[in-house]
């Protein structure tokens, strides 16, 4: 899958102030006019934007007669959901798109349509070219999906990391200007009980792609993803370091990374509602769960990953797609669930996202400068510099990940094994 971002938010680049909740009439094609009684069903990922897409769901209604029912299993149930629908054949007629390594499946088995010629017209306006390029898959992709596209994106995701500055010690005003600069600060706040750092297990293969584009080019993080380039070599050994670097100084909350099926809800959870930890690593839609699941709760900010001291290049967030949606083939209404998408992809729709959801929008109409909330400038930032990469990591990589980052952190193994362990899973996925 081609996950390349480019350039794809100004500088404060949100029109959230301003941004008009309203949204045109919509108007379904001839074919989808012909049906009555339409009803669709969307299966959603996210708990962030469940709000809002029940919001422009009961809108499309109003103004069209088609009716479109949202159902949200939540971010932990959502994939066991999913492929239970699939191995039943009762899909849903539009879904989320996920992360492309647990989506493959899906596409692989047909239950996506190919979007690829839609997006040639109009449509592609709703869009930046680079956010086309997120949702494509290149022909010789290493997840081995057919070319094409299959996905839709209204929002742009970023990495960085969220900090509270009264647990923390770190401003927005006065960032870390190097990782080690991060490390102590990090770790001094640790020292209290609501300090510290903390990073799910399942985040850390994107903190580790993160943190090795100070060293590595895009094309050596691409090339190691499709096996033409060395997991052992050296820019991605002071990636992995790095994680070492932050058990040693005692910026680790707990000294363990969370793991298991919920552990990033588990990290956000500590940070949003408890309060319990001064700073982790996320992703950009976690802004948009903070403010559905603690509302009143605003002292919050994010920022970039800072440079290393020895870096060769700009650190760069990985680029990856953020919310979009999926139109299955096999459904009874395709082109009712077709011209929904296309609506709800609008810049007006994306707007009512933009506002009420705290996301990044795709639209290029919205990406005009603008005062930006403290809880996504250094998304922003990140989004500016993303990484230009047509693979992601294989399947048997991110468990190796997941796996053995547990176990560095917890002195089970050393960075010379974990990259020999992760080493031998890219080779096995061959």
């Amino acid at each position: 899958m081609v996950l390349a971002a480019g350039a794809t938010v100004a500088a404060a680049a949100l029109l959230l102030t301003g941004c008009s909740g309203g949204s045109p009439s919509a108007t379904p094609s001839a074919a989808a006019t012909a049906e009555k009684d339409v009803h669709l069903t969307f299966l959603n990922q996210s708990r962030g934007q469940e709000a809002v897409l029940n919001e422009l769901a009961k809108k499309y209604g109003e103004d069209t007669g088609v009716t479109v029912t949202i159902d949200t299993p939540g971010p932990v149930d959502y994939l066991p959901k999913l492929q239970a629908d699939a191995q039943s054949k009762q899909m849903p007629d539009i879904y989320s798109s996920f992360n492309p390594v647990s989506m493959a499946p899906f596409y692989k088995a047909g239950w996506a349509l190919d979007l690829t010629k839609d997006l040639k017209g109009d449509w592609s306006k709703n869009f930046t070219p680079e956010v086309i390029k997120l949702a494509t898959f290149a022909k010789g992709n290493n997840l081995g999906v057919k070319p094409g596209i299959y996905t839709v994106h209204w929002e742009n995701q970023a990495y960085g990391l969220i900090s509270d500055s009264a647990n923390s010690g770190i401003t927005a005003s006065t960032p870390p200007k190097t990782v080690s600069d991060l490390i102590k600060q990090l770790a001094a706040s640790n020292k209290n009980p609501n300090g510290g750092f903390s990073v799910a297990a399942s985040l850390t293969p994107q903190f580790v792609q993160y943190l090795a584009s100070n060293w590595l080019t895009d094309k050596q993080i691409n090339d190691t993803f499709a096996g033409d380039y060395k997991w052992t070599s050296d820019g991605w050994a002071k990636a992995f370091q790095v994680i070492a670097d932050l058990k040693k100084a005692g910026a680790i909350q707990g000294g363990s990374i969370p793991g298991g099926s919920t552990d990033n809800p588990t990290v956000e959870t500590n940070f949003f509602t408890k309060h319990s930890v001064g700073t982790i690593f996320d992703a950009s839609p976690g802004v948009s769960v903070a403010h559905k699941t603690a509302p009143d709760y605003t002292a919050f900010f994010s920022l970039s990953l800072p440079k290393a001291s020895d870096a060769k290049y700009s650190p760069r967030s990985p680029g990856v797609p953020g919310k979009g949606a999926v139109i299955n083939p096999r459904g009874q209404h395709v082109q009712a669930s077709l011209d929904f998408v296309k609506w709800l992809t609008q810049p007006a729709q994306q707007a009512v996202f933009a506002k009420e959801a705290y996301i990044i929008p795709t639209s290029p109409s919205l990406l005009s400068g603008s005062k930006l909330p403290d809880t996504l400038t250094g998304f922003a930032a990140a989004a500016k510099n993303q990484q230009v990469i047509p693979n992601t990591f294989s399947a048997q990589v991110t468990d190796a990940i997941n796996r053995d980052v547990q176990s560095l952190v917890l002195g089970q193994m050393t960075v010379k094994d974990l990259l020999a362990d992760v080493q031998n899973a890219q080779d096995a996925s061959q």
